[in-house]
């Protein structure tokens, strides 16, 4: 593996507090904000990828069509278990995410801002914005520890005070979010990229925070770096031997061949032909001597568990499923037609969720399936090529 092309963007600041960060990045200029993020291309990476641009003018539009000045929310609720690149950036570089939230604010004449994270963040953070003057009072907010916590509706509902569950689509949250107003949701590092952005650097958009989770001579390694955009995924990860598959995208997201992977570029365009995308920006490399399957089993089976279960896919399908893929993932032959049942109930799933929640985890599933199917193939004839039963993705509780 050669060393990954890193920028010096956002983490690589010698202090967290607001001196060391002006003497890294200067102080903010007067920007256009809505002409530069058209400009600059940035888009969300807080999994959906969508245009910054597209979702700054809806709010704006919405906010005069109703009169009611609009709400900014930073969206720092990672609630992907695999992944820490949001709690390292509010950690090493929290004063870029609140000059992004605080463009973002101006630009939009918003009457309030919200920063909302894990409540063990919650206590630097208000030391950190203790030390800043911006015009618009930023509020800080726990989340909880749920996968589904930073859905953007979810966490509206929480900021008013109700459960953090997903709603229905319609209306959305950037025309009826926090307190009824038109809302602008952003994750924490699509922010601190503005931040960069409207300094004039061209690493804002170009690069991505990334979690790294692999094993090196047994050894568990976890990091997270800032990568260029378009970077060999093989010059990323080491993808020797010892790795069977990647899982890029995180829990919603697909399990990739390794040698196929190796090759792939990280960019929304070259993931895409293998089915991937970049999502919470996670790269789990599984080691060649764990169960593919039972590492699926275990995380669908946190993923139905975390469901809102307010619908029936999250109800009654994702249970069904994760229960199913326990037993094909055990080196034993399974009942007849669990398999065929498990793809026709995950081909019933997608759409019709109140969230994405069960069209991600039948991605997942069927990627599995796919790059696992000689495994599958054993299993069913009682073996598996597992060497050691240790977990290599995390699941909390254990699972």
């Amino acid at each position: 593996m050669t060393a990954p092309v890193l920028t010096r963007g956002l983490l690589d600041v010698p202090g967290s507090s607001l001196a060391d960060h002006l003497a890294a990045h200067g102080p903010m200029p007067d920007v256009d904000l809505h002409a530069l993020v058209d400009r600059a291309a940035l888009t969300g990476r807080g999994g959906a990828g969508f245009p910054t641009a597209a979702k700054l003018r809806s709010v704006a539009a919405a906010a005069s069509a109703t009169g009611r000045a609009p709400v900014v929310v930073a969206n720092g609720a990672e609630g992907e278990p695999a992944a820490a690149k949001d709690a390292v950036l509010l950690v090493l570089a929290p004063h870029l995410v609140f000059d992004g939230l605080a463009l973002a604010a101006a630009a939009l004449g918003a009457s309030s801002a919200y920063l909302a994270a894990d409540p063990a963040l919650l206590p630097g953070l208000a030391r950190s914005l203790a030390d800043r003057g911006d015009r618009v009072g930023v509020r800080l907010h726990p989340v909880a520890s749920a996968f589904l916590a930073g859905e953007e509706s979810a966490l509206c509902a929480a900021l008013d005070g109700k459960a953090p569950l997903p709603r229905t689509k319609f209306p959305p949250v950037r025309e009826r979010g926090v307190d009824g107003r038109p809302t602008l949701v952003l994750n924490v590092e699509t922010l601190a990229r503005l931040a960069l952005v409207a300094r004039g650097s061209d690493l804002g958009a170009a690069s991505m925070l990334v979690t790294r989770r692999m094993e090196i001579a047994g050894t568990s390694w976890v990091d997270v770096v800032d990568i260029a955009l378009g970077t060999r995924l093989g010059d990323v990860l080491r993808l020797d031997d010892g790795v069977q598959a990647v899982l890029i995208g995180g829990y919603a997201g697909t399990w990739v061949e390794a040698g196929r992977a190796a090759d792939l570029a990280l960019d929304r365009g070259s993931l895409a032909q293998a089915g991937a995308d970049l999502g919470a920006g996670v790269l789990a490399a599984l080691p060649a001597d764990r169960c593919g399957l039972r590492e699926t089993a275990r995380v669908v089976g946190y993923l139905a568990a975390q469901s809102a279960g307010q619908c029936g896919p999250c109800l009654n399908g994702l249970p069904r499923i994760a229960a199913a893929l326990d037993l094909l993932a055990r080196p034993t032959p399974p009942p007849s037609g669990l398999l065929a049942d498990v793809r026709r109930w995950s081909g019933l799933l997608p759409g019709r969720g109140a969230c994405s929640h069960p069209d991600a985890s039948v991605r997942l599933v069927a990627s599995a399936f796919g790059v696992f199917g000689p495994e599958l193939a054993l299993h069913r004839a009682g073996r598996c090529t597992a060497r050691t039963g240790r977990p290599f993705l995390p699941v909390p509780g254990g699972a």
